[in-house]
């Protein structure tokens, strides 16, 4: 199979301080990015790129965008959005730095740089909103929906002393 994430780089090679931006897709199963609770069996993750040469490799920089799904961790909802993560790569021929990639027969093989991206920058455990209240402890109701009705819990006797002092301070500390 032909991988969708290879960028051919030859004229660049040629040419230090040249420039070209390329506009990528591929499926995330070609990623082999197979997560049925954070993505959809036929998600597609779109990436632009703005390639630069220099005399010893390319700079690799741009955005990727993957849509997910999931639940949230607080309410339990269905949740989801398209993440945009920040690409800022380094190729070279031969790699000198050990954060670079190689080029390999004038080719920039994008594929692991994008999978990283998405399994990492994707959240594993979401919220649906950021101010996310949950559900209540006592009666699973939905408290972003509104109180749930139930009495407040008892509070643990053996904390008595330090609900004192927080009673005694002043409230500008």
């Amino acid at each position: 199979m032909a991988n969708p994430l290879r960028v051919n780089a030859s004229e660049l090679l040629r040419r230090p301080g040249s420039q070209k931006t390329v506009e990528l897709s591929s499926l995330l199963a070609e990623l082999e990015v197979v997560d049925p609770v954070r993505f959809a069996d036929d998600a597609e993750v779109s990436v632009r790129l703005h390639l630069e040469a220099l005399n010893d490799g390319i700079v690799v920089d741009g955005e990727l965008s993957v849509p997910w799904h999931g639940v949230c961790r607080r309410c339990l909802a269905d949740t989801g959005g398209t993440q945009v993560s920040e690409v800022h790569e380094l190729y070279q021929r031969t790699v000198t730095d050990p954060e670079a990639f190689e080029i390999v027969g004038d080719q920039l093989d994008l594929r692991d740089v994008v999978r990283e991206l998405v399994l990492l920058d994707v959240p594993s455990t979401p919220l649906c909103r950021p101010d996310c209240a949950g559900l209540c402890l006592t009666c699973g109701a939905n408290l972003n929906d509104g109180p749930c009705g139930c009495a407040a819990a008892p509070t643990d006797p053996r904390w008595s002393a330090l609900d004192q002092l927080h009673d005694l301070a002043d409230p500008g500390d």
